[in-house]
């Protein structure tokens, strides 16, 4: 039964979301955010921007004081130092998303695996970094991942090349599980999903025994992720060892619907976004119920899913500061949620992206291409820096 008493927490208050920003900041938002909220705009600027950087025009300047500042820490770990701090000054963590993706050699897999560990390092050494997070496939060769999975015979060379990158994530775990820094393996398309958990729970199985240093990502908008959960969850009890799962909606949502109609089979997503909170909501409810065995990180800008967990939390007698639960969001993006949540005494952290500009926005150009929740979630970004613009004017 949800809890009747109104939780203590407000994700309309803008004056603790806004509390960092300046006004001068609040009003540079204003307009970056006012551009996004036009369709057209962000599909002819993508356009435009990609052409620019792909042809090497100078406008690496442009892009980095206005949506690269906003939606990344820097191009390198130093230059996210500030932006730490800052949040850090909030009782906000940085999860640092290293934004590269590679050329699909050796030479790219070792130089991630690198800078993974080098994000690992610094968690070690700092207090405002809860997590560390990678991409398989920034480690490894995404068709040998697809190979694995369908079954088909790898050829020396690609065993050997399937060797080296499952050196690599085991590398990457040791260091954090030597450091006692938790670490996200992202989750990415389903056709190699399969294959990518393997290698996590396997990774889960070594290194978990204590407590959960390997997390595992799950997209709830696949139909089947809660019952992939639940069988997670039952081989971490057989095994004596301890499940991470960070929940997510999804990333991909166009891109599979595209590849199962081009291949034939079964479309992994949910039929409607509603069925997709659902299924959300219901893993919420499942890992709360078993967090003597679950630690989980709701990676989610969706205000509903993140109250409930804040009331299933009251309800298990889960106190906000709870190690084993965790906020997340973007970077940029939801501070209603963050700072309140912060606020309110609850483990949070920002997804911060970083790299070379040339390097991320090509990235970050394709996720808002891949989801159309952003479109809704810049409107929303946009009415509550209006709201907080006024209230400040009011003040005056």
């Amino acid at each position: 039964m949800p809890v009747t008493q109104s939780p203590p927490i407000s994700f309309t208050d803008t004056a603790v979301a806004f509390a960092s920003k300046s006004d001068g900041e609040l009003r540079r938002m204003y307009a970056l955010f006012a551009a996004m909220n036009n369709n057209t705009l962000v599909k002819t600027g993508g356009g435009l921007m990609k052409t620019a950087l792909k042809w090497n025009l100078p406008v690496k300047f442009l892009i980095k004081k206005t949506i690269f500042e906003q939606f990344c820490g820097g191009e390198t770990i130093r230059e996210c130092l500030p932006v730490i701090e800052e949040l850090g000054r909030y009782n906000i963590g940085t999860i640092l998303d290293y934004s590269v993706e590679g050329e699909g050699n050796d030479r790219s897999f070792d130089q991630t695996r690198d800078e993974i560990l080098a994000t690992i390092d610094l968690a070690h050494r700092s207090t405002h970094i809860p997590f560390s997070v990678f991409k398989v496939t920034g480690v490894a060769d995404s068709t040998l991942l697809e190979k694995v999975q369908s079954g088909q015979t790898l050829s020396a060379a690609e065993q050997a090349s399937y060797d080296r990158a499952k050196a690599r994530v085991d590398a990457i775990c040791a260091r954090a599980h030597q450091y006692g820094v938790r670490v996200f393996v992202d989750a990415e398309e389903s056709w190699f999903q399969t294959t990518i958990d393997d290698l996590t729970y396997e990774m889960m199985a070594k290194y978990n025994r204590e407590s959960a240093i390997v997390w595992n990502t799950y997209q709830l908008y696949r139909h089947d992720r809660l019952e992939a959960i639940q069988q997670a969850y039952d081989a971490a009890v057989k095994g004596n060892y301890y499940l991470g799962g960070k929940l997510v909606r999804g990333a991909y949502m166009e891109k599979e619907g595209r590849v199962a109609a081009q291949r034939g089979y079964q479309n992994p997503i949910n039929p409607t976004k509603n069925a997709t909170d659902q299924l959300y909501d219901e893993a919420l409810r499942y890992c709360v119920a078993h967090a003597d065995r679950i630690s989980i990180c709701a990676g989610t800008h969706n205000e509903a899913s993140s109250l409930l967990l804040t009331e299933l939390m009251q309800e298990a007698g889960l106190r906000p500061n709870d190690p084993r639960i965790w906020f997340a969001q973007l970077y940029g993006m939801s501070d209603n949620l963050t700072y309140n949540l912060a606020n309110a005494g609850y483990n949070t952290a920002k997804y911060v992206p970083y790299g070379p500009v040339e390097s991320v926005m090509p990235y970050l150009l394709r996720r808002a291409d891949e989801n159309t929740a952003i479109a809704g979630q810049s409107s929303r970004e946009f009415l509550l820096i209006q709201k907080e613009i006024a209230r400040r004017k009011a003040r005056k």
